[in-house]
């Protein structure tokens, strides 16, 4: 089968997971709207071009390695805000801003981000998909429309994306491609020698054939509707797989 494979490595990144008031957390590893994010940005797909998108949702199935979660990084940010009124609503956060300095409030909002994790992407064409469109995502992660950044705009990358379409039996050898190495990747931050984990779509056996280990879970990042930031549940399957420090 064809696969178009990929890796994510940043100082920073931030893969967004359910918050609520001033917490941001991020995930250990890019979840699904990550990466279709980072897909549409790479082709050139605004935001608001909502028939794109998730025409592009719709045709891709992925799968993720964690090599390495990075450390985690908690900052803290004060942001202002209005004073809490019944009834009012704001739209937007110039909304929000639109009135006298001394109306407004101050809160710490504390975020949250991996650093120094690398992470290796695979995907596959859905059923229905058009055959040129792994080939297509290839040559735009290579040279991208729009600048591509892990999460938030602060999270650039910080190595080549090297991407490249191979054949391979399952969702593991795809996974398991040997990319070019990364200027300081012998250092532990980047290679720990510990459990790989291994997250896929599909169902248990997808990722090599064996089941043994296997967790499965909804995860809610599958992306709905854009404009409202809405997103629905989708099933994940998870394993460790032990690495004796290599590859």
């Amino acid at each position: 089968m064809r696969y178009l494979v990929f890796r994510l490595y940043a100082p920073l990144a931030s893969w967004g997971t359910p918050a609520v008031g001033e917490e941001r957390p991020t995930a250990s590893y890019p979840g699904r709207s990550a990466i279709i994010g980072l897909l549409a940005a790479a082709l050139g797909i605004r935001r608001d071009e909502a028939e794109r998108l998730d025409a592009l949702n719709q045709n891709i199935r992925l799968a993720v390695k964690q090599h390495s979660p990075g450390r985690l990084l908690r900052d803290y940010h004060t942001v202002q805000i209005p004073p809490s009124r019944k009834g009012q609503r704001f739209h937007t956060r110039r909304d929000e801003l639109d009135r006298p300095s001394n109306e407004l409030g101050t809160i710490i909002s504390k975020r949250d981000y991996r650093s120094d994790g690398l992470w290796i992407i695979a995907l596959r064409a859905g059923a229905d998909a058009d055959d040129g469109l792994l080939g297509e995502l290839a040559e735009a992660l290579a040279r991208p429309r729009f600048a591509l950044y892990f999460g938030r705009r602060a999270c650039p990358p910080a190595a080549p994306l090297a991407p490249r379409c191979i054949t391979a039996e399952n969702w593991r050898e795809a996974l398991d491609h040997v990319f070019p190495p990364i200027a300081g990747e012998t250092k532990d931050a980047l290679v720990p020698a510990h459990d790989r984990l291994y997250a896929w779509e599909g169902d248990a056996p997808d990722l090599d054939g064996d089941t043994a280990g296997v967790e499965s879970s909804d995860v809610w990042d599958m992306p709905r509707d854009r404009r409202r930031w809405q997103f629905g549940p989708r099933l994940e399957f998870r394993r460790y797989v032990h690495s004796a420090g290599g590859r």
